[in-house]
C-alpha cells in the first residue's frame, strides 16, 4: 500500500468514526480516546532478477596498465574495489601497492603507490599479497629480513588513508576475507633464510576485523602436529627440510609452508595449500585451529591419461613428444587455490598444481663443494633438493659435481645413486647403469627432487651397495601439469590429467589477441626471454600457477593462468566431476622478439611484447563492474602489466 492511500484511508475512517459519535449524541465534555495511527508500510523492493546463465564465455582484453617494468614483478597480486572503481595490484619492484582508476577499464591509469617503507616496518618492508571487502583494503607486509613477523596493513579504499596495522607470522603472502567480511586470514609462509640456518614457523593468522581500527589476530599453527611427525610423514605429507646442523629433518610446524588460502562460503572453513609439502591444511576459523593436515598424493606419469612431455632436448632439435613416463610421478604442489558451492550443492576445492622445489643457498658456492681437491659442500650453507636426473644416476657417482651443482645433502646421503632396471629399463637402464635413461632427448634433462623415490631400510635410511650408491624405484618431478578439484576433506575428484599440454600441442590452441598463431609452435616456451620450442618441458611445463573462480548465474568458471607458457585457460567446473575446457587467450603479442634478462625490452619493445607471466587473477562479476560486464583483472609480473580481460557471455 502506498504512504498517500494509507493516509486517505486514515482521514476516512477518521470522519465515519466522527460521524457516528454525533448521530449517537455523543457528549462534547467526554473525552475521547485518540484513534491509533495506522503504520506506513513501505513498498517492497523489487526483487532482482536471477542474472542469466550463460552457454559458454570467451576472453577479450580490453584493456591494459603498463608499469613499464620488465622481469621484476612490477605487477602480481590484483583486487578491485566496486564503489571506488580501483584496481589494487601489487607491484613488488617498488616494494608498494599501486592504485588503479578503472572506471574506464579500457584505460586503467595509476593514481596512487601505497609505499610499505612508510608504515612501521619501515626500511626494507615489502608487500606481497593484496585483499579488498566492503572498502577496506588489505595488504600483506613482509619484514626486510623475511624470516622476521610480519604484518598487515589495512587502508581505506576511498582516501587509502591507514586504518590500522596488526602484527602476523613470519613473511605473510596470500591473504582473503571470509564472505561476511568480518574475518581475514592470511598465509604467513615462513621460508627458511638463504643458508637455511633460521626456518619460522609456518602459520595462519585469523584476524577479526569487527572494529576495523583495532583488529585482533588469532595464530593457528601446527604445533600440535609435532608429535604426529611420523603419521604425517607415512600419509604422504612431506617433511624434509634439514636443521640448522644439516643432520636432521626440521620438526613439522618449521617445515610446513602455508602458500595460499581458500574459505567455504559459510566463512566456517579455510584450506590452505602448503606447496613444498604436497599438502592441505583445513582450518576452523572460529578457533583459529588447524583441524588436519592431508597428502595430496601424487600423480602417476606412467598412467593413460597423465602423460606429460619430459625432456626438452637441451635446445637440441626441440620435438613435442608427450608420452607416459612409467615409474615418474609428480607432486602436486598446487600454488592458488579457490573453494565454490557445486550443481550437487557441496563444497568443492579447485587447484593449480605449479609446483615448487626447495632451492636455498644457490648462490653460495661453498654449499656445493670443490672440483680441487674434490670434496662435497657445506650443509649449513643451503638446501637445494631439485636435480637434473642425468646427474643424479650416473655410473662414476655424485662427486663427479662436486663445485658445480651438488647439493651438499645430497652428497651427505650417499656417494651415487642407480635407477632400478626393473622399473626403468623402458628408457634404457641396466643393473648398474642408467645408460640411455640419461639422455637429454629421454628422462636425462627432467628436474626431481633426490630426497625421495629411493630404497630405504626399516627405519627410513638408504638402502645402500658396498660403494654407497642409492637405487632409486622411483622419481618425482614438480607439479601436476594440471588443475585438480577435491572435496573439503582433500579427496581428489578430477584432474586435468596431460589435457593441457595436449591442447598446447594441438591445432584448435592459438596465440595472441588474434589468436592466429599456432601454439604448437612455441610449445612449453619460458616466459623471461625468446619464445622457445619445448624450452620448459624438463621443469614444469606450462606450470599452471595463479586461479579465480566466478560464478555467473548457475554456472561456475574458473579462470587459470599459465605462468611460463603464458595466457588464461578458461573451465566450466560447475559439474565437479566432469569440467570442460571453454576458452584459451594469450595476449602474448610479440612472439619473434629476441631478448632475455641482459638485454631487456623497455619502452615500445617491452609495450609491443603484450602480456608475460600472469601471477594473481582477479574476477570482477557484472554486478559490481565498472562497465556492467565480467571482467577478469591479471597481474603479469614478468612484462609489469595489469591487463583487463572482458567475458563475452554466449547464450
Amino acid at each position: 500500500m502506498t504512504s498517500a492511500k494509507a493516509l486517505s484511508q486514515h482521514l476516512l475512517i477518521s470522519v465515519i468514526a466522527a460521524a457516528a459519535l454525533t448521530a449517537c449524541g455523543g457528549d462534547d465534555n467526554q473525552a475521547t480516546a485518540p484513534e491509533p495511527e495506522v503504520p506506513v508500510v513501505p513498498a517492497p523492493e523489487p526483487t532482482p532478477e536471477p542474472e542469466k546463465t550463460p552457454l559458454s564465455l570467451s576472453l577479450l582484453k580490453i584493456g591494459s596498465y603498463q608499469s613499464g617494468i620488465f622481469l621484476q614483478s612490477a605487477a602480481e597480486i590484483t583486487a578491485f574495489d566496486p564503489a571506488t572503481k580501483r584496481g589494487f595490484v601489487v607491484n613488488a619492484q617498488k616494494g608498494a601497492l599501486d592504485v588503479l582508476d578503472m572506471s574506464n577499464p579500457a584505460a586503467p591509469r595509476l593514481v596512487a603507490s601505497l609505499d610499505a617503507t612508510k608504515l612501521s616496518l619501515g626500511t626494507g618492508a615489502s608487500i606481497n599479497s593484496v585483499a579488498v571487502q566492503g572498502g577496506l583494503v588489505a595488504a600483506a607486509v613482509q619484514a626486510a629480513n623475511k624470516t622476521d613477523k610480519g604484518m598487515v596493513a589495512l587502508f581505506s579504499a576511498d582516501t587509502l588513508s591507514l586504518i590500522a596495522e596488526v602484527g602476523v607470522g613470519a613473511l605473510p603472502d596470500m591473504l582473503t576475507f571470509t564472505p561476511d567480511g568480518k574475518t581475514l586470514l592470511v598465509a604467513n609462509e615462513g621460508e627458511p633464510s638463504d643458508d637455511y640456518q633460521i626456518d619460522p614457523e609456518g602459520s595462519i593468522s585469523v584476524i577479526d576485523l569487527s572494529t576495523p581500527a583495532k583488529p585482533v589476530a588469532r595464530i593457528a599453527d601446527f604445533k600440535a602436529f609435532n608429535s604426529q611427525k611420523a603419521a604425517l610423514l607415512a600419509k604422504g605429507v612431506r617433511i624434509f627440510g634439514p636443521t640448522a646442523d644439516g643432520k636432521g629433518t626440521a620438526n613439522v610446524a618449521n617445515d610446513l609452508e602455508p602458500e595460499y588460502i581458500a574459505v567455504a562460503p559459510d566463512g566456517k572453513t579455510a584450506w590452505v595449500t602448503l606447496q613444498e609439502n604436497n599438502a592441505l591444511a583445513i582450518v576452523d576459523i572460529a578457533t583459529a585451529t588447524v583441524t588436519d593436515v592431508v597428502a595430496l598424493g601424487y600423480k602417476d606419469h606412467g598412467a593413460s591419461g597423465n602423460e606429460l612431455d619430459f625432456a626438452d632436448s637441451d635446445g637440441k632439435s626441440p620435438v613435442i613428444n608427450i608420452s607416459a613416463a612409467p615409474n615418474v610421478y609428480g607432486m602436486y604442489q598446487p600454488d592458488s587455490i579457490a573453494a565454490y558451492k557445486a550443481s550437487d550443492g557441496n563444497t568443492y576445492l579447485v587447484t593449480a598444481n605449479e609446483g615448487d622445489a626447495r632451492a636455498w643457498g644457490e648462490g653460495n658456492a661453498a654449499y656445493f663443494g670443490t672440483k680441487s681437491p674434490q670434496a662435497a659442500g657445506d650443509v649449513t650453507k643451503g638446501f637445494v633438493e631439485e636435480w637434473r636426473i642425468k646427474h643424479l644416476v650416473h655410473k662414476d657417482g655424485f662427486l663427479r659435481r662436486a663445485g658445480d651443482d651438488l647439493p651438499a645433502h645430497l652428497a651427505q646421503l650417499g656417494n651415487g645413486a642407480y635407477l632400478n632396471a626393473a622399473n626403468f629399463s623402458w628408457c634404457g637402464a641396466v643393473s648398474g647403469d642408467p645408460k640411455t635413461c640419461r639422455d637429454d632427448d629421454k628422462l636425462g634433462r627432467l628436474k626431481v627432487s633426490w630426497t625421495m623415490g629411493y630404497q630405504t631400510n626399516p627405519d627410513g635410511s638408504p638402502v645402500k651397495d658396498g660403494k654407497g650408491y642409492l637405487t632409486y624405484d622411483r622419481l618425482y618431478a614438480y607439479g601436476g601439469r594440471s588443475i585438480s578439484i577435491w572435496d573439503a576433506k582433500g579427496k581428489q575428484v578430477w584432474d586435468s590429467g596431460a589435457a593441457i599440454e595436449k591442447f598446447i600441442a594441438s591445432p584448435e590452441c592459438k596465440l595472441g589477441s588474434g589468436r592466429d598463431i599456432a601454439c604448437a609452435t612455441y610449445f612449453n616456451t619460458g616466459h623471461d626471454a625468446t619464445a622457445t620450442l619445448d624450452a620448459r618441458s624438463s621443469a614444469k611445463g606450462p606450470e599452471p600457477e595463479g586461479l579465480t573462480v566466478g560464478q555467473i548465474g548457475d554456472k561456475t568458471f574458473v579462470f587459470v593462468g599459465l605462468e611460463r607458457m603464458g595466457g588464461i585457460l578458461v573451465f566450466d567446473i560447475t559439474d565437479p566431476k566432469a569440467p570442460k575446457q571453454i576458452d584459451y587467450l594469450n595476449t602474448r603479442e610479440n612472439w619473434a622478439t629476441s631478448f632475455d634478462s641482459k638485454t631487456a625490452p623497455s619502452g615500445a619493445a617491452l609495450e609491443a611484447l603484450g602480456d608475460l607471466g600472469p601471477e594473481g587473477l582477479h574476477f570482477i562479476p557484472a554486478a559490481k563492474s565498472p562497465n556492467g560486464k565480467p571482467l577478469l583483472m591479471v597481474g603479469n609480473e614478468v612484462s609489469g602489466t595489469t591487463a583487463i580481460y572482458q567475458l563475452n557471455l554466449q547464450y
